[in-house]
């Protein structure tokens, strides 16, 4: 079985708290989880805001799985681990 590539898109406004947090969780969720399979480009919107309106980005942190499809996308410091996952497809969305 073909191991899958994460692509995952970050998108923050500043050196906040929120970003910051984000970017660790983000980091500590992809060590702990995707064995080295992924790619995390973290971009910040207050310098480059042009790039908020081609992916429809309203709030700030945002993380976007682009890949493997379908794309998912996140809002929020990523401090809840298992949500985290269930939006990467890692583990079953729970039945309530």
């Amino acid at each position: 079985m073909k191991k899958e590539h994460f692509k995952l898109c970050l998108y923050i406004a500043g050196d906040t708290r929120k970003s910051s947090n984000a970017i660790a969780n983000l980091q500590k969720y992809c060590e702990e989880h995707l064995n080295g399979a992924y790619t995390i480009e973290v971009i910040d919107l207050l310098k480059h805001p042009h790039l908020a309106e081609g992916e429809q980005i309203i709030a700030t942190p945002t993380l976007i799985k682009k890949l493997p499809e379908p794309v998912r996308v996140m809002v929020g410091d990523l401090s809840q681990e298992h949500q985290f996952l269930v939006g990467l497809n890692l583990v079953p969305f729970p039945k309530s």
